[in-house]
């Protein structure tokens, strides 16, 4: 794994508190992989164990639908509502351009949390900002 993708981790707000050690870790345990423009990255209703993306690079779209809900990009990430509660996705998320994300498994990130704490109160900070923009979205 790249010092790049260890640099963008420690710019992410999630991972933002971690050590230079637990970057490194993060980054040898998580895996990149390339998404097309218009692939499929997650589908609505999948109940997969791999359950946390962070863009890379590229652009993501996450659908209701029809419906963009929001555009992520570098630095963004998505996945974590899977992670948290196990249950089916809530959205489709679609490779906008072509992407490269770091994926990390559910069993990583509940890893991470039990030797981190304070990532579940960032965690909650984002889904927090997300239901609201997201109720934003569909109220539009």
């Amino acid at each position: 794994m790249s010092k790049a993708v260890t640099e963008m981790l420690r710019e992410v707000p999630l991972f933002s508190s971690l050590s230079e050690k637990h970057l490194v870790a993060v980054a040898k345990t998580a895996k990149e992989t390339n998404f097309p423009a218009g692939s499929p990255i997650v589908r609505e209703g999948d109940r997969s164990k791999v359950g946390f993306f962070l863009v890379l690079d590229g652009q993501v779209e996450v659908r209701k639908g029809e419906k963009v809900l929001s555009r992520l990009g570098a630095g963004q990430f998505f996945g974590e509502m899977a992670v948290l509660d196990g249950q089916p996705r809530s959205a489709d998320v679609v490779a906008a351009t072509p992407t490269r994300c770091l994926v990390l498994a559910s069993w990583d990130i509940k890893a991470l949390i039990k030797t981190h704490p304070e990532l579940a109160h960032e965690i909650i900070a984002e889904l927090a900002r997300r239901l609201r923009q997201t109720s934003m979205a569909l109220s539009e």
